[in-house]
């Protein structure tokens, strides 16, 4: 499968009272097809999974395979903490039409390599599906070293990665040494001319949920087009609102005041998280005004 271009995890809206509103979902799909995104994933760090209901996530699977309607490609994010609920959840989203799936390292339990090879392999086994592995050691606990990228080298739904750990050296050994195994996805915002320059042709984007036009355009720019120097002065446009977003530590709040601001209310996150404070709303809408008065 090919993971070229930017992958929307979709955020999951939600009402005052921390109920989800599905409603909400049509206009973001909408817009991100639109703005030709070339595909979205539910159930990732954005959609706020690990606050969801087993059932909650499924029925999102359900509601986004509808209103999709086939225009798009899907992935659905099926991680959790055990090996038997991942496979309840992957289960579910191919049959309700996902065509890839997004898996990370069991989060809390902190397993071996050993242990984590022994996951995905049962999970390759039971599902069948191409994956895009997730490595966000500072989520899940538990990083996914070279040697368990290794020992998936005979398994080809193993397809690509979104790397999340910020390091720079390790970005340059998945560009350098494992371009051959996997397809290397952008997962630091803040990091992503980097990854484009070191040839990642992906891009797993949180802040696509309400700025699809600028992502699109620095993707194609940098993968399709090559053209680094135009890449640059595209990234440097977006590099401080990203940087609020990496560096921040309110990454789903931010992203989703950030739909409010491109008119796509998605409403507030789901507790223990809590809402910005005014000044925090002031600095990023800033940042946001300064970024959209380019598209003039």
């Amino acid at each position: 499968m090919n993971f070229d271009g930017i992958w929307t995890p979709l955020v999951t809206p939600f009402n005052q009272d921390g109920s989800i509103e599905f409603a909400a979902l049509t206009p973001v799909i909408d817009s991100l097809i639109e703005h030709e995104v070339n595909g979205l994933i539910v159930g990732g760090t954005t959609g706020e999974y690990y606050a969801l209901s087993n059932a909650e996530r499924k029925k999102l699977f359900d509601v986004v395979a509808e209103q999709a309607k086939g225009r798009i490609s899907l992935m659905a994010g099926i991680n959790s903490t055990s090996t038997d609920e991942t496979l309840d959840l992957g289960r579910y989203a191919k049959a309700a039409g996902f065509e890839s799936i997004l898996l990370a390292a069991p989060y809390y339990c902190q397993p071996t390599q050993g242990e984590l090879l022994v996951h995905a392999y049962t999970v390759d086994d039971a599902l069948d599906m191409p994956v895009m592995l997730y490595n966000f050691p500072a989520r899940t606990g538990t990083e996914m070293s070279f040697d368990f990228i290794d020992g998936l080298k005979q398994r080809p739904n193993f397809q690509a990665i979104k790397e999340s750990t910020g390091s720079i050296e390790r970005m340059h050994t998945l560009t350098q040494d494992y371009a051959d195994q996997l397809q290397i996805g952008c997962g630091m915002d803040d990091q992503v001319l980097e990854f484009f320059t070191w040839g990642a042709r992906s891009w797993v984007a949180g802040a696509s949920n309400f700025l699809a036009l600028e992502h699109v355009a620095l993707y194609r720019t940098c993968v399709v087009e090559q053209d680094m120097i135009a890449g640059r002065e595209l990234a440097s446009r977006l590099l401080p609102l990203l940087n609020l977003l990496e560096q921040g530590g309110k990454f789903c709040q931010y992203v989703k005041y950030g739909c409010e601001l491109a008119g796509l209310p998605v409403g507030p996150t789901r507790r223990p998280l809590l809402p910005l404070s005014e000044t925090e709303k002031a600095i990023f809408a800033r940042a946001y005004e300064q970024l959209v008065a380019h598209r003039g």
